[in-house]
């Protein structure tokens, strides 16, 4: 079986170099794989080891976006299997083991998703990665709940992305629009919790906030009736009352530890809500979304 892992690349030099690393050392049990990066219009030089590496090809795509830069990487690639990995992620070292050992199976799902676990800088989390190793990344949720994975960790037969079609550009929320896709056409996700990818939290509040402009900008152009836009503002103030409700849920989580930890994600989660809940009624009351989704080319 050959898989081949698509990973797009924005100015993610360093990050991508800890990838390529995390890659180098996977248990195979014989499966051969191949690395295409897609590199999306980076203006700093990919790292040395990208242009010697066995096992990678390099890719240009010009038109922003994720999505766009993994449909390139797809026309590049030569495996059965295409599996989808972010450049600032890095792959458990049983991570193509594990994706090859389920499209062996008989009955395997044609498409699937894994966990995304944070990677601490240091000791001890800090408050964001505190706050995102409870909130962020909860691609069980929505694969079970939405019927989609993230493209941080995914992957599926190469016929099922020929039969779904390519990924949206920048001003749609790709993964979850190519998920929702694939499940109409009866190629709905599997959750597999031993694929595994870390990530490093985002570095400072600005950035996360950024995340949340792309995802509430891509939700809210899809409100197309009055009663969505009326839903959206009970929704925007429910969201902003929520911090309450999710004390529970922090104090049971099994991915952080200590009294601190557990203050530090809720108090984070509570500033993050409310910031959302004003965005989204500026968005209402008629500010301009374009600012809140070209984040992709801004890194």
């Amino acid at each position: 079986m050959d898989i081949s892992v698509i990973v797009p690349h924005l100015n993610q030099s360093a990050a991508l170099g800890r990838l390529l690393k995390s890659l180098d050392v996977q248990s195979t049990s014989g499966i051969v794989f191949e690395v295409i990066i897609a590199d999306n219009g980076s203006t700093s030089p990919l790292p040395d080891a990208v242009h010697s590496h066995p096992r990678v090809t390099v890719v240009h795509e010009s038109s922003p976006g994720p999505g766009p830069a993994r449909n390139r990487g797809v026309a590049a690639a030569r495996g059965h299997i295409l599996a989808f990995i972010d450049a600032d992620c890095t792959a458990h070292p049983n991570w193509i083991r594990t994706i090859g050992r389920h499209f062996l199976a008989a009955d395997a799902a044609p498409v699937i998703g894994g966990d995304v676990r944070i990677a601490p800088r240091g000791s001890r989390l800090g408050p964001i990665e505190a706050y995102e190793s409870v909130f962020g990344y909860r691609f069980e949720l929505y694969i079970r709940r939405d019927h989609y994975a993230g493209t941080g960790n995914l992957a599926m037969r190469r016929e099922v992305f020929d039969t779904v079609g390519p990924f949206g550009g920048i001003q749609i929320a790709e993964d979850r629009d190519w998920g929702q896709r694939a499940a109409h056409l009866g190629f709905a996700p599997a959750y597999v919790h031993e694929m595994i990818v870390y990530t490093e939290a985002r570095a400072n509040f600005g950035e996360l906030a950024r995340k949340w402009d792309r995802h509430i900008a891509h939700d809210f152009a899809r409100l197309r009736t009055l009663r969505n836009k009326v839903t959206w503002v009970a929704r925007a103030f429910a969201i902003a009352a929520s911090p309450v409700g999710e004390i529970p849920r922090v104090l049971r989580s099994p991915r952080i530890s200590g009294s601190k930890a557990r203050l530090l994600a809720w108090g984070v989660m509570g500033r993050i809500r409310i910031y959302r809940s004003r965005r989204m009624l500026q968005l209402i009351s008629g500010r301009s979304r374009k600012d809140m989704v070209l984040g992709w080319h801004k890194k």
